[in-house]
């Protein structure tokens, strides 16, 4: 079938020139742009639901800056007051340096890897402070591989749900009339499912980024089509519906 019309579940590219605009100027088809989830804080009252009070821990594991945001907006409204003394593990000098809008930054607080995004590499520094005692940021979705690696290495961590990701509702005017859907998580095709819960497959089809995203839709019944990501033949989804439209 001839693809004229691809749905991403992302956000529009705020930039002209983006590998979208490359597919349309080569291709021909209209790229179409809807973000599928999005994120919602837990409130105080929810989070109390976990029994965990964050000021029982020494430090705090944060794997993005969204995670250091929930953390400090549920502190203010549970009207907990985050000690200096606080120490924080970043799994990136981006997430690390984010923290100057929080605290006052000094560097025997924050600890991130030199380089990479790696908690591996922060090993060392926790184990050189074996009373560390550790809160972990989290989404309700999310991979357990960290908490399991910090385990392997005799760390102890308490992982706290601090925002969830939502389904987006698609627009009752806006027309669902695609040759091309392109998924990136798996909470992505569990939102595809809750807006259409009747929609058929057929002759649309799907593009895939990442093993979890692929096992989503095998295991709701889809048939993926193209597939990109860490470990595959192209490494991003554009750059995989390229070549299939170059072989179409």
């Amino acid at each position: 079938m001839q693809i004229k019309k691809i749905l991403f579940s992302q956000p529009q590219p705020t930039t002209a020139h983006n590998p979208y605009s490359r597919l349309e100027e080569q291709y021909g088809v209209e790229c179409d742009f809807y973000q599928f989830i999005h994120i919602e804080g837990l409130t105080a009252r929810e989070f109390r639901q976990q029994h965990i009070n964050p000021l029982d821990y020494s430090a705090v594991i944060l794997n993005s800056r969204l995670g250091a945001e929930h953390y400090f907006r549920l502190c203010e409204e549970m009207r907990l007051n985050v000690p200096d003394s606080m120490h924080y593990y970043c799994n990136s000098e981006q997430v690390g340096l984010y923290l100057q809008k929080y605290i006052q930054y000094r560097k025997r607080k924050v600890f991130f890897p030199e380089t990479g995004n790696r908690f591996e590499d922060l090993l060392p520094a926790m184990h050189r402070r074996p009373n560390e005692r550790y809160l972990m940021v989290l989404s309700d979705i999310h991979s357990d591989d960290q908490l399991n690696m910090f385990a392997e290495n005799d760390i102890v961590v308490k992982p706290a749900i601090m925002y969830r990701t939502v389904t987006t509702p698609w627009p009752a005017d806006k027309a669902f009339d695609y040759d091309m859907i392109a998924l990136f998580t798996p909470a992505g095709v569990k939102a595809l499912r809750e807006n259409f819960p009747d929609w058929q497959q057929g002759d649309t089809l799907i593009a895939a980024f990442g093993s979890g995203t692929i096992n989503a839709l095998l295991d709701n019944g889809f048939r993926v089509d193209i597939e990109a990501g860490q470990g595959y033949k192209f490494a991003s989804l554009p750059m995989a519906i390229a070549d299939y439209l170059d072989n179409e």
